[in-house]
Parts: C-alpha cells; sequence; structure tokens
C-alpha cells in the first residue's frame, strides 16, 4: 500500500510482481505520474487505485487552514 508520495514505489516492478503472483495484491493513490493515464496499473485486476485525496478530509482541510492563519499571523508580527 502506498499513500505516501509517487516515485517511491518502482511501478514498473509492482506490475512485473502482481503480474507474476510474487505480490498478491496493491493499493496506491499516489502515483509516479498523476493522473496515472496510461499505466499498466490501470489493467490489473488485483489493484485498488484512488485519486489522491487523501488531504481533502475536513479535518486535514481545517489543520492546514490553523498552519495557514499561525504562519501569517508570525510573519505580520
Amino acid at each position: 500500500m502506498n499513500t505516501s508520495r509517487g516515485g517511491v514505489i518502482d511501478e514498473g516492478a509492482l506490475v512485473e510482481a502482481l503480474q507474476q503472483g510474487k505480490i498478491a495484491g496493491a493499493c496506491l493513490d499516489v502515483y509516479e505520474n498523476e493522473p496515472p493515464v496510461g499505466s499498466s496499473l490501470l489493467k490489473l485486476q488485483n489493484v485498488v487505485l484512488t485519486p489522491h485525496i487523501g488531504a481533502s478530509t475536513v479535518e486535514a482541510q481545517r489543520d492546514a487552514a490553523v498552519i495557514i492563519a499561525q504562519k501569517i499571523k508570525e510573519a505580520l508580527v
């Protein structure tokens, strides 16, 4: 499972391992190239791919807003 950064996983090697049964399945929401148009991963049945929207939760957006507000306050002081 990769939910960190695209490029952390060698997607070509992952596809090969999935096709050969060395890895049973994979889940990704980040990719070497986003969106993963034309990726071989899109053709595999043992892969779950989701859009890179992990930061789109209410909590993540709130936390980002608080950090930005703090940075603006620091810059103005």
